[in-house]
């Protein structure tokens, strides 16, 4: 007799849900940040149908908040910040993404997307530029305090490490700085005042724990 082949029934929630980005921040001072997208992928070999929710509804517009996704494609979502307040800057909203059979109503999978207004993006490149400050000193003090000679009968002057981390700092400082376009150097390698900063920090740490030997 023959035996039609079923599909392996699928178990509701299971399904991985496969979205990018999974998180969206939205800049005030930044008009061209308040229209983000999401890109939901389906690489699965049966269609998709898929509905967006928010714990937040009237403070965005969903762009196509519900559809459905052919095997092995994808679908961009639009989302429009519509309430760019200061009251709301910091708030953390979140959107769920269920996906189902196009013939089931149970949802297969679901995957949650975090969403942040923050004031401006500058001052959030600050913070990060700040954080990566913080983080350079700290490891500059990691190696002063890790290769230090045990002692000083035993030191016969900088070691290799103190010599290449100099060399490093000294091709940093010179390097051009972003913002000048009359330089030949590559873009990528046009450092910021601040990194130049760090550079010349190390080096001064360097240079006083060569002389110290």
């Amino acid at each position: 007799m023959h035996q039609q082949k079923r599909q392996p029934e699928l178990v509701e929630g299971n399904l991985p849900v496969f979205v990018f980005p999974t998180e969206l921040i939205f800049y005030a001072d930044d008009q061209s940040t308040h229209k983000q997208v999401l890109t939901l992928y389906n690489p699965y070999e049966f269609a998709l149908k898929f509905k967006v929710l928010c714990t937040t509804p009237n403070k965005y517009v969903v762009v196509d908040a519900a559809g459905a996704v052919k095997p092995q494609c994808c679908v961009d979502i639009v989302i429009r910040h519509r309430d760019v307040r200061s009251c709301h800057y910091g708030v953390i909203d979140k959107f769920r993404l269920q996906v189902s059979e196009q013939s089931q109503r149970k949802a297969l999978g679901r995957k949650e997307v975090v969403a942040t207004l923050l004031p401006s993006a500058k001052e959030q490149q600050k913070e990060e530029e700040e954080k990566r400050i913080k983080e350079h000193l700290t490891e500059s003090l990691f190696f002063e305090q890790s290769f230090q000679p045990e002692s000083k009968s035993v030191s016969s002057g900088p070691s290799l490490l103190t010599v290449f981390l100099g060399v490093v700092c000294i091709a940093a400082l010179m390097l051009p700085t972003l913002g000048d376009m009359e330089s030949l150097v590559p873009l990528y390698l046009h450092l910021s005042v601040n990194q130049k900063l760090v550079a010349a920090y190390i080096l001064g740490l360097i240079t006083m724990a060569i002389l110290r030997t």
